[in-house]
């Protein structure tokens, strides 16, 4: 189980209600597309043969996509139990659930249990999790060549939305809060871990980074 408070805040806001919804929206248009401009540089990276550690992979759109473009394997970690349940019903709907692992939990706390991989994927994860130095540290330590994050833009309005968003959640008493960590010390954080940015993209919310690592294959 999660053992942070962020993370109960995380099983609260990202329930069975919401899981389905964003089932219904992803069979019927696709991943969002923030998370398909990922799976597409991710793929111009190349992935073909690569295995995939997906970290609050929410209903897995990402290891969905990658699994039917070359990756082998993939472990999808998330704090929630309802959008693992709809992630593995996915997978077993489009027949490649015996290619993915799912686990409960908090990455951070858990990542000593967890296999590295080539490709490590953080899609709208940094920006629910209080200590980015310590998630992207992990995720760092667990790739072998790819990491790809997605996260808010350090802009104005959508400083001004999380704090809507929070302040929301503190009247509804709930744990779940939102962070816009400087992008600087996120990249500062993964650079420490011989990481280096290949490719960028960016929406009007979100910004999108793909890192390579830049030294040999050391992980854990």
């Amino acid at each position: 189980m999660a053992s942070c408070h962020q993370c109960e805040g995380i099983q609260e806001q990202f329930g069975a209600e919401t899981a389905a919804k964003e089932i219904r929206r992803f069979r019927k248009n696709g991943a969002v597309r923030s998370t398909q401009v990922l799976i597409e540089h991710l793929e111009a990276s190349g992935v073909s043969g690569l295995t995939l550690l997906d970290v609050g992979g929410g209903i897995g759109a990402i290891h969905h996509a990658l699994l039917e473009r070359g990756v082998t394997t993939a472990t999808h970690v998330d704090a929630s139990p309802d959008y693992l349940a709809v992630a593995r019903d996915e997978a077993e709907r489009r027949r490649h659930a015996d290619r993915v692992r799912f686990v409960q939990g908090d990455f951070v706390e858990i990542a000593g249990t967890i296999p590295a991989a080539d490709i490590v994927t953080l899609d709208r994860v940094i920006c629910c999790y209080p200590d980015m130095e310590t998630l992207s540290a992990r995720a760092g330590d667990h790739t072998h060549r790819l990491l790809g994050i997605v996260i808010p833009r350090d802009v104005w309005w959508m400083r001004a939305a999380v704090k809507a968003v929070n302040a929301v959640k503190r009247l509804q008493r709930s744990a779940f809060r939102v962070f816009v960590h400087d992008p600087r010390r996120i990249d500062t954080a993964l650079r420490a871990h011989d990481l280096t940015a290949e490719r960028r993209a960016r929406t009007l919310a979100w910004d999108i980074v793909i890192y390579r690592r830049t030294s040999g294959c050391d992980a854990v």
